[in-house]
């Protein structure tokens, strides 16, 4: 019996699915949730086939809960870095994109390219990446209601202050239980003290970088993890012509959102980030460019040091 690829293309609160039998297509839609994982799988058992190979976009906390599941039951998946699959959608010369037409393109991509397969990271680090993600959740819900707040009617005014209150205590919960797991397990509490050695990196900061500079996922230098990170500059150039720099933006977007304070304050007071910092405004670059490069240094740092196993030196680059 063929192979049977199914492509699977998430967003925040849905994920479309393209099953890939025999050059022929079915395509699904389901909730990106506990019930959506469940009904997906009756989904894909109700054609029979034996194993079926599930590919993915490494999209951070989107992609990882369903990788996680399948996982767990016995299915093969893979999880692909965005870049190639936008790679590989120029060279089929595709221009229509739709979260259909996305599914679909993961599957001839899983088809033709043979991605490894996904092994999840190990307990400790997906616990943490979990928690990590409910502290992104608690914000979002914490700016909606401060934002109804604002332009509130009196007479919500009192419900929306409960609320606030029980976020701001859900949220302190949250961030002492991700202290509490770090300090409960010895090498995850030693790669933290390394990674707060740093000027710039505080304890938010550091449990990010645990997880995305987790020997797990085998970065064998700091540009595979600034790439990660959707941090690498997208260069525009050819032959006289030459366009602006961009961020990719491939990568983890919380990763990137957890890196954004520690540099603006590594600019201030770690010296290898400052002297980088103004020699890039001595040539010129504006101020969102140097905080890019800034985070861009601070995870060659961190992935330094932690290759290193030594704490922050200023009289060593580091970078």
């Amino acid at each position: 019996m063929p192979q049977t690829i199914i492509g699977v293309d998430i967003a925040k609160r849905k994920f479309d699915v393209a099953r890939l039998c025999e050059h022929k297509y079915r395509h699904k839609k389901f909730d990106h949730n506990a019930q959506g994982f469940v009904a997906f799988l009756d989904w894909l058992n109700s054609f029979g086939d034996p194993q079926p190979w599930v590919c993915m976009e490494a999209t951070g906390a989107y992609s990882v809960p369903l990788a996680e599941f399948l996982v767990e039951r016995g299915y093969r998946v893979s999880v692909v870095n965005p870049a190639k699959i936008h790679a590989f959608a120029k060279s089929e010369l595709s221009r229509t994109k739709t979260d259909k037409v996305d599914a679909k393109l993961i599957a001839r991509y899983c088809l033709s390219l043979q991605p490894d397969r996904w092994t999840p990271p190990p307990r400790a680090i997906r616990e943490l990446q979990a928690l990590l993600r409910r502290v992104e959740h608690l914000l979002e819900m914490q700016q909606m209601e401060r934002n109804r707040l604002a332009t509130a009617d009196p007479a919500i005014v009192a419900s929306l202050k409960t609320v606030l209150d029980m976020l701001d205590k859900e949220l302190e919960e949250t961030r002492q239980r991700i202290k509490s797991l770090i300090d409960n397990d010895p090498d995850l509490r030693q790669r933290r003290h390394l990674l707060e050695s740093i000027p710039g990196i505080g304890p938010a900061a550091s449990a990010y970088l645990l997880t995305a500079l987790s020997p797990h996922y085998g970065f064998s230098s700091a540009k595979q993890a600034v790439a990660y990170a959707g941090l690498a500059p997208a260069i525009q150039k050819s032959g006289k012509w030459v366009g602006k720099t961009r961020l990719s933006k491939t990568g983890d977007p919380a990763l990137r959102k957890a890196l954004y304070l520690p540099a603006l304050v590594a600019w201030q007071y770690n010296p290898i980030i400052r002297t980088f910092c103004q020699r890039l405004k001595d040539n010129g670059k504006n101020g969102k460019a140097i905080v890019c490069a800034a985070m861009r240094k601070l995870i060659h740092i961190a992935f330094a040091i932690l290759q290193s196993g030594k704490p922050f030196d200023p009289k060593l680059s580091l970078a």
